[in-house]
């Protein structure tokens, strides 16, 4: 149901990081139009949920088409309409002026924000249910501490806008229009990105079977929280990549970018071998023997990770300058090699087809992207850094080979580990003195964070 608003927020987002911090006149336009916007958006999620009250669709929705507890169905009828009036008062508003704000330095403090109002949202429902609450009861709680956690946070954004002289403005509905329908790109881009990631398990059910998606899910696990951990590297560079691109800044650009490839070349290549080499039985422990662990999946669940991490910086590039057809083409084009090679590769292998087919689709969206980043660079008197992801593409390239030899030579992994790992750090020590100063700066703050790391912090 949020897909739309959600689309909205996230075209708006660049369009805040491209207006930059210098035309405020500008960003309060866009700022108040977009509020305007995403008002009525959240008003037309509301009516719709109405309209499949009225007319019974909601089960069919769910799923649930057969479910005769006419009570239940209307306990979760009423929990989705409080879930569309919290989205009206505490995300529509609120994720529109975090976004505004990220130009101006405030991404981490937005993010704090959001850390609270999830961790608060979430613990809520959970407790009253422990304690014996119903579903409608823990939907009324937990709407009611979405809102109460939006009064401070609303109480915040505006004095920062304050602060920072960015006034109200008189919304523009010839703007606000332009720029929604310009946004629906990027939800239907966000439908893609779903059917890619989470309808892949819906075509996966049929063709494996309940054991086969539960092992399949199970073992995406790792991949997905490896997938969060690098977010938490590219969502804060974001601001700075896209200030550094419209000033056409190449050096600091190429910075940026070799900040997220050194996170792959010196952490997340390096762990995803070492993880291969210890999971299995961490794996069976998890699961209690229960589910069946496939280490050829795994690995192949892995080096989609690399993938998708060499093309970071692309995808950066063309979602940062709202490339909306590139954007929408490639989503579509990524889903479709999912979908299909789930269809041709589950009936022939099992649940592995399912891997592969993630993993065809997470290569052809890295080539895909890394053509329209480096078109869109030359366009802009800009230059694709090569070299660095050459370097950053042979770690993936090494991992790789590392984890098909833990797969088929699993008698040999401490060789293969200390033999992958030499060679990862080889690669690496290849990468940093290929670096810009910049960039190792950056680098060295980064790993400064860790503990014990203080010292390289740069002075």
């Amino acid at each position: 149901m949020s897909t739309v608003d959600f689309g909205h927020q996230e075209f708006l987002g660049y369009e805040f990081l491209r207006i930059g911090r210098n035309e405020k006149p500008e960003l309060s336009r866009y700022i108040w139009s977009g509020i305007s916007v995403g008002l009525i958006i959240s008003l037309v999620q509301i009516i719709f949920i109405l309209l499949f009250l009225a007319f019974g669709v909601l089960p069919t929705l769910l799923g649930k088409s057969e479910v005769t507890d006419t009570t239940l169905l209307r306990e979760a009828g009423l929990v989705l309409l409080l879930q569309g009036v919290t989205w009206l008062v505490s995300t529509s508003i609120t994720g529109l002026l975090f976004r505004a704000l990220a130009p101006f330095g405030y991404y981490p403090r937005m993010i704090w924000w959001g850390i609270l109002g999830y961790t608060i949202s979430s613990l809520a429902p959970v407790t009253v249910v422990v304690l014996g609450a119903s579903l409608l009861t823990a939907g009324v709680v937990s709407a009611s501490a979405s809102v109460m956690v939006s009064i401070p946070v609303y109480i915040d954004l505006f004095r920062l806008l304050r602060k920072e002289e960015i006034h109200f403005s008189r919304p523009s509905v010839r703007l606000g229009y332009q720029n929604f329908i310009r946004s629906l790109a990027i939800s239907g881009k966000g439908l893609l990105e779903n059917a890619r990631q989470q309808g892949a398990r819906l075509v996966l059910s049929p063709l494996a079977g309940a054991t086969g998606l539960t092992a399949f899910s199970t073992m995406r696990t790792g991949a997905n929280v490896s997938l969060q951990g690098l977010n938490t590297i590219i969502n804060p560079l974001m601001p700075e990549l896209m200030r550094f691109l419209h000033q056409r800044d190449q050096a600091r650009s190429e910075a940026a970018f070799g900040t997220v490839w050194f996170v792959l070349v010196a952490v997340i290549a390096p762990a995803m071998v070492v993880l291969q080499a210890i999971i299995q039985p961490l794996y069976l422990m998890w699961t209690r023997g229960q589910i069946p662990f496939d280490p050829l999946l795994f690995a192949t669940l892995s080096l989609s990770v690399l993938v998708y991490a060499a093309a970071q910086p692309a995808i950066a590039v063309v979602k940062g300058n709202n490339l909306l057809k590139a954007q929408l083409g490639l989503s579509a084009l990524a889903a479709i090699v999912v979908v299909g090679g789930i269809f041709v590769f589950v009936p022939m292998m099992g649940i592995l087809g399912g891997g592969i087919a993630l993993l065809l689709a997470e290569v052809t969206a890295m080539i895909g992207y890394k053509v329209a980043a480096k078109k869109w660079l030359i366009a802009n008197g800009l230059l694709w850094p090569r070299h660095h992801f050459l370097i950053a593409l042979t770690s993936v390239g090494i991992a790789t080979v590392g984890l098909g030899a833990l797969v088929w030579i699993p008698e040999g992994k401490w060789f293969i580990v200390i033999g992958s790992l030499t060679l990862l750090y080889i690669n690496l020590w290849r990468y940093w003195h290929a670096l810009p100063k910049l960039a190792t700066q950056h680098a060295l703050r980064i790993m400064s964070a860790f503990p014990g790391l203080s010292s390289l912090r740069p002075q």
